[in-house]
């Protein structure tokens, strides 16, 4: 199944670049519609901050898009999938001290997606204040302008419930028409001031952030070029290497000569100040103005929907990878690897919404913009020195070449960024919720797993024979299903024992036990059968990609149907429980759920742990909606965690 999901998205054609120019290129594509702009900002116009603005552009588009990301890290393809969690699952074996930097990654990732579309979105409305008739209508800041944005962004949410595959296909042709319109008005103002093409030295930029007043500072401005090069990898499942980087010449060549275009109007503008203007509206001609308004509106649209269904994709492979609490995932159409997940949908809306209702116009969201994504890039970076040097096997000079440059250039970028925390101080609530989330979820598990004992399965064999041969005992169920962790052949927790033994025994006619192993490979769907009893006690691992959203009752039953139909396990001369009054085999689930005792004595960090832990575990989906069991007769039993047991207690007797 893998072989083939790599041959379709690798196979490159002209659907398939156009579908890698739809889903890719949205967030860095939108980029400049603001990020020159954000370089400019109100500062004097002159030939070192134009030239030096767009040489330090051009060049992080070389380095950070197409030498980092293009070229190198999607080289670290997890069975076709990439992503920051993709990444994690490649290297976790080779360090304990991963997990920090992927529930950094990941977080500032999410937190940055309440950003984008609002500045996206708003810097395209923005643009119909140059339209003759519109000027003191939409003007940046104002009711009207504000209310379009949020209309526009509320449909959008409102919309993924359905979601993209009607409209998908649209994606791809408007993206293509965005970077044309891009290419043909940024060429048409460079052979009129075709001087601007020196620009690219790198000796501007390198004057610029040297020589120029509070020169380093603007690479906080500068970032805003690349913000989206970390969907090129969190999108590889869905295009492949080839298309992205077959599509990324063409797309680059388009921003640079955007950027260019912009960078000449400056020079030869005849003004000092930009006073509010957009050097990207301004080099449209006037007949063209309105299109190109409704083209950029649309290509933001698509950035913004682009990292909404990055966002779905991020929690869900979060949550298979316990990083995330279980909510509720949807599959709004047949494609595959398309989910919904209706909390993440509200969380994102309500910040896009708080963030425009707040900084009111896409200016002062540039200031906010590029603070997350910059840790996001620091972590990957972190991540992908572990991939060259155990995966790639590159020596330990160039794992440290490569720490070094990239290191270095993200860290100015860092240090640039670190100067907008006081326009973003709200994002760090966000962003500590989300980080919070991941860590507790994450590191209670560990704790709560640990406290669980495996026994020696054969040990019980003949006793559960016993059991199940026990007419004294009333029938619990024909197949009765345990859901364990226990992941050795041999093994089962001592919980699942006393479940069976307990003062009530389950009886029954087979006792299966069913083991879901989350593979590193994303999309593994596979099982092994093992006969511990002659048609008593049979155990199943289920191997399931991290990925995939699990259906264990259908998988259950459809590896019976298999056994019956193979004739193993002697499974098709066996009753199975169903009778003339109900057709259906007789199956019983249970799923063993713990609770935080009240005999716990806590030091403050696991206190603050587990029962953060067991609160989040008590608002998020149950187990068995979660493994897909919502169909079948389930029990749930709760057993209590006693983690660190109180042992000095003092009663006074008193004596009448």
């Amino acid at each position: 199944m893998n072989t083939l999901k790599n041959d379709a998205t690798n196979k490159v054609t002209i659907a398939s670049l156009l579908v890698a120019l739809g889903i890719i290129y949205g967030d860095i594509g939108t980029s400049p519609l603001y990020a020159l702009r954000a370089v400019i900002g109100d500062r004097p116009i002159d030939l070192t901050l134009v030239y030096g603005g767009v040489s330090c552009i051009f060049w992080t588009l070389v380095f950070q898009t197409t030498v980092k990301y293009v070229w190198l890290t999607l080289r670290a393809d997890n069975h076709g999938e990439g992503g920051i969690f993709s990444l994690y699952a490649l290297v976790r074996r080779y360090g304990k001290k991963l997990v920090i930097p992927t529930i950094l990654g990941a977080t500032t990732l999410l937190a940055d997606g309440i950003i984008t579309p609002p500045i996206s979105v708003s810097s395209a409305i923005e643009g119909l204040g140059m339209v003759e008739g519109l000027e003191n209508t939409i003007v940046p800041g104002n009711t009207l302008t504000i209310g379009i944005v949020v209309a526009i962004l509320s449909l959008l949410f409102f919309f993924q419930r359905f979601g993209t595959h009607v409209i998908g296909k649209f994606f791809g042709p408007i993206m293509a028409t965005w970077f044309t319109m891009l290419l043909v008005v940024g060429i048409h103002e460079i052979t009129l001031h075709p001087d601007i093409i020196k620009a690219l030295n790198p000796y501007y930029g390198y004057d610029l952030l040297l020589n120029y007043p509070s020169g380093f500072w603007l690479l906080g401005a500068v970032f805003l070029c690349t913000t989206g090069a970390e969907a090129l990898y969190s999108d590889l499942g869905h295009c492949g290497i080839k298309n992205i980087r077959i599509t990324w010449i063409y797309v680059k060549i388009s921003l640079v000569v955007s950027y260019l275009g912009q960078a000449a109007w400056l020079m030869h503008q005849g003004e000092s100040l930009l006073n509010g203007r957009n050097p990207f509206f301004e080099i449209i001609p006037t007949w063209f103005l309105l299109p190109s308004i409704i083209i950029a509106t649309c290509a933001t649209i698509i950035a913004s929907q682009a990292l909404i269904s990055g966002s779905f994709t991020l929690i869900s492979e979060g949550m298979n990878l316990n990083f995330w609490p279980r909510v509720t995932v949807k599959q709004p159409s047949d494609s595959k690897g398309q989910v919904y997940i209706p909390s993440v949908n509200s969380m994102l809306w309500f910040g896009c919404i708080l963030m425009m209702v707040y900084f009111k116009e896409s200016a002062h969201m540039e200031a906010a913009y590029g603070f997350s994504i910059t840790i996001t890039m620091l972590m990957t970076t972190y991540l992908l020195s572990y991939f060259i040097n155990y995966r790639l096997k590159w020596n330990k000079l160039k794992v440290i070449l490569f720490l070094s440059i990239f290191g270095t250039i993200e860290i100015a970028f860092f240090i640039a960024n670190v100067a907008k925390i006081k326009e973003r101080w709200m994002f760090l609530f966000f962003e500590l919720f989300i980080f919070t989330v991941m860590y507790v979820w994450f590191f209670a598990r560990k704790i709560n797993n640990r406290f669980t004992k495996f026994v020696e399965l054969g040990k019980y064999s003949s006793t559960l024979t016993e059991l199940s041969e026990d007419d004294a005992i009333p029938k619990f169920a024909t197949h009765l299903i345990y859901l364990s962790k226990a992941d050795r052949r041999h093994e089962i927790e001592e919980k699942i024992m006393k479940s069976i033994f307990s003062k009530k025994p389950k009886r029954a006619d087979v006792y299966w036990f069913l083991h879901i192993n989350r593979t590193e490979d994303p999309f593994t769907l596979s099982y092994d059968v093992s006969e511990l009893v002659d048609d008593k006690v049979i155990k199943v691992n289920i191997n399931v990609g991290f990925r995939v959203q699990p259906k264990t009752e259908l998988y259950f039953k459809t590896i019976v149907k298999e056994l019956v139909a193979n004739k193993e396990l002697n499974l098709h001369i066996r009753p199975d429980g169903s009778s003339k009054y109900n057709s259906e085999p007789d199956f019983k689930f249970v799923v063993i759920e713990k609770f935080l005792s009240i005999e716990n004595e806590f030091a403050l960090r696991e206190g603050m742990l587990l029962n953060s832990y067991f609160l989040l575990k008590h608002m998020s989906l149950s187990d068995e909606k979660a493994f897909g069991l919502e169909k079948s007769d389930v029990e749930v039993e709760q057993i209590p965690l006693v983690y660190q047991p109180i042992t000095n207690i003092k009663l006074d007797r008193k004596i009448r």
